[in-house]
C-alpha cells in the first residue's frame, strides 16, 4: 500500500505497465504524417503543403440544430402519477414556448436553442476554434483540439479531481466506449491464432458478484479466482473489465470500500483495471438517502458531482486504471463519441493505435458536441452554443421503482365468479391474500432494474418447468409489444401472466418462438445497453 496524502507532492509515480503491452503495441512508432499535424496548430499558418483540401470546397457552409432546453420536460415526481395518455411515458412536455414567449399554446414550439457551427469562427487559437474549416479537415488522433482541451480539463478538475499519482492522467478521444475497449484490448493483449485459439485467445475468468457488483473476497471473489488459478489454463488474467455504476442488467453500484479492496487485489496480482462507466452520469443520490458516497478528498467544485460515488481513478495510486467514458447516455448513442482516461505512458500507446485505425472521431460530431458544450469563444465568433446563457445542460436522473412497488404482489388464492367455467381474464378473480411474485433492488444509478421473479408462485409451477415459464413470460411481454418496459406496464404484464392457468396457453406462447429458434433471445437482452 502506497503512503500518500492529499498533497500532490506526496503522490507516487505511476507504475510501468509496458510488460503488459502487446508485441505490436510495443513496436508502434509515431506516424510521420501525424507528426506533421502538430504544425497545423500554429496560429494563422498558411497551408502550402499538400493533402489538405481547400475548406471552401466543403459542401457544408454551416452545421445548425435546435437544442432542447432542460425546461422542455417536467421532471418526473418522486411519487409518480400517471401522465396524460397522449404524453411520453417518462416525461411531459412543458406547456410554454421559447420561440413565441406567449406561454401556453397548443401550437407553440417546445423550448429550444439554435446551435450553429460556423464555417470560420475567426478564432486563431486552435484550442478555442470551433468551425468547419478545422473540424472537417484531417485532425489529430487525440481529438479535436477544443473538445479535447475541454474534456481533459473537465476530467481532471471536475469528474476526477483526486487521482493519486504524479501529474495525473491523460485523455484521448474515441469513437465511443466500445472503440475505447477495443483499442485497450489491442494494446494489452497479443494476437491470436485463428487455427488454434478460441475467439481472441482469451482466458475469460468470471468473478462472483452480489447486489453491489464484483466481490473482492470470499468464495468466487477476485482474490479467490487469482489465488487458485490453474496455470495449466495459461497465465493468470491480467485485465479486469468492469462496469461499476448501474451495470446492465443487475443495476449494481460498487461502493468505494469495495473498489479499494478490489484495487488491492489488482496491485497484488498486477492486474490492469478497465473501468467502463457509461452510467456514471446517471447516478441518483436521492433515490436511496441511506447510501452516502464517501467524502471526496478534493471537491469537484459542484455539490452534485461530489455526491456521486467516485471512479476507480480516485484510488488509483499506481496508474493501473483505464477508464472508458462515452457520450452515448448523455447526448445520443449514435454520435459515437467518448474518451479514455489513463496514465500518460499508456495513453501515448493508445494514441499510436488510433493514428493507424480510426484516426479520430467524426469531425461533424466533434464540432457539434464541442459547440454544444463550449459555445462561441468571443463576441466576434458567429457560432452559437447549446444554451441561451452559454452554460451546459445537466443530466437529470429518474426513478421508476415506486411504480414497481405498486404492482409486485398478486392474489395467492381466490374464487371465480363462475364455478363452472375456467377463464384467464382479470375480472374472474377476487383477492383473498397477497403473495409477492417478484423483488428488486432500488438502483443507485444507470438504466436498469434487476427484477427477480419467483416462478414457484405461478399457478402452473407444478406443471411447467420454471425455465419454460420464464421463457414464456418473456414471449408474453413481447406480445404487448414491449421489449423495454416502463415500470407500471411491466407490473401489469407480470400480473396478467401470473393469472394464466392453462398449460396450453404457455405452449401456445412458446410455439412460434421455439419454431423460429428464438429460445436464446431473452438472454441477449443484456447486450442492448452496449455503448
Amino acid at each position: 500500500m502506497a503512503h500518500y496524502t492529499s498533497d500532490p507532492e506526496s503522490f507516487p509515480e505511476p507504475v510501468d505497465l509496458s510488460h503488459h503491452l502487446s508485441r505490436s503495441t510495443k513496436a508502434r512508432e509515431a506516424s510521420s504524417v501525424k507528426r506533421f499535424y502538430q504544425y497545423f496548430s500554429i496560429p494563422g499558418i498558411a497551408q502550402l503543403a499538400g493533402g489538405l483540401p481547400n475548406d471552401k470546397y466543403f459542401p457544408y457552409d454551416t452545421l445548425e440544430a435546435k437544442v432542447a432546453h432542460p425546461s422542455r420536460w417536467e421532471p418526473t415526481p418522486n411519487k409518480p402519477v400517471d401522465p396524460p395518455a397522449d404524453d411520453p411515458p417518462t416525461a411531459r412536455l412543458a406547456e410554454r414556448s421559447l420561440a413565441s414567449g406567449r406561454g401556453k399554446g397548443k401550437h407553440d414550439e417546445p423550448p429550444a436553442a439554435r446551435l450553429l457551427v460556423p464555417h470560420d469562427s475567426h478564432t486563431p487559437d486552435p484550442r478555442h476554434k470551433i468551425d468547419l474549416m478545422s473540424a472537417l479537415q484531417y485532425g489529430q488522433a487525440q481529438g479535436y483540439p477544443p473538445l479535447y482541451s475541454f474534456i481533459r480539463h473537465f476530467t481532471r478538475e471536475n469528474l476526477h479531481p483526486f487521482i493519486p499519482y504524479k501529474n495525473g492522467p491523460e485523455v484521448i478521444l474515441t469513437c465511443g466506449a466500445t472503440d475505447g475497449l477495443s483499442k485497450t484490448i489491442q494494446a494489452l493483449s497479443n494476437e491470436w491464432s485463428a487455427e488454434h485459439d478460441p475467439a481472441r485467445g482469451f482466458n475469460i475468468a468470471p468473478v462472483k458478484i452480489d447486489d453491489e457488483g464484483m466481490l473482492a473476497k470470499g468464495p468466487g471473489g477476485l482474490a479467490d479466482v487469482m489465488e487458485n488459478w490453474d496455470l495449466s489454463r495459461g497465465r493468470r488474467p491480467h485485465l479486469l473489465y468492469t462496469v461499476t455504476i448501474g451495470q446492465n442488467p443487475t443495476s449494481g453500484t460498487l461502493s468505494v470500500a469495495r473498489r479499494t479492496d478490489i484495487y488491492a487485489v489488482c496491485v497484488k496480482y498486477d492486474i490492469v483495471i478497465i473501468e467502463d462507466d457509461p452510467y456514471w452520469y446517471l447516478q441518483f443520490p436521492s433515490s436511496s438517502p441511506g447510501v452516502v458516497a464517501a467524502k471526496p478528498n478534493k471537491s469537484s467544485g459542484f455539490a452534485f458531482l461530489d455526491s456521486l460515488i467516485p471512479s476507480y481513478l480516485s484510488v488509483d495510486y499506481q496508474g493501473r486504471v483505464v477508464r472508458l467514458d462515452t457520450f452515448s447516455k448523455t447526448v445520443a448513442p449514435g454520435c459515437r463519441l467518448g474518451w479514455i482516461t489513463t496514465q500518460p505512458a499508456l495513453a501515448e500507446r493508445l494514441l499510436r493505435i488510433t493514428e493507424s485505425s480510426t484516426q479520430q472521431p467524426s469531425g461533424f460530431v466533434q464540432a457539434m458536441v464541442a459547440e454544444l458544450l463550449i459555445g462561441p469563444n468571443n463576441a466576434h465568433d458567429p457560432g452559437r452554443g447549446g444554451a441561451a446563457d452559454g452554460s451546459g445542460w445537466k443530466v437529470d436522473g429518474w426513478t421508476m421503482c415506486d411504480a414497481l412497488d405498486a404492482g409486485k404482489e398478486i392474489v395467492k388464492a381466490g374464487r371465480r365468479k363462475s364455478l363452472t367455467s375456467v377463464a384467464d381474464s382479470d375480472d374472474e378473480w377476487a383477492v383473498v391474500e397477497k403473495t409477492q411474485i417478484y423483488s428488486f433492488v432500488r438502483p443507485l444509478g444507470g438504466m436498469f432494474v434487476w427484477v427477480r421473479f419467483d416462478f414457484t408462485t405461478h399457478p402452473l409451477a407444478d406443471d411447467v418447468a420454471h425455465a419454460r415459464l420464464s421463457q414464456a413470460f418473456w414471449v408474453f411481454l413481447t406480445q404487448k409489444p414491449y421489449l423495454c418496459l416502463d415500470a407500471k406496464r411491466f407490473a401489469d404484464g407480470a400480473q396478467a401472466f401470473w393469472r394464466i392457468k392453462k398449460k396450453t396457453t404457455i405452449d401456445k406462447l412458446l410455439e412460434e418462438d421455439e419454431a423460429a429458434g428464438f429460445d436464446h433471445v431473452a438472454g441477449m437482452a443484456v447486450l442492448t445497453g452496449m455503448c
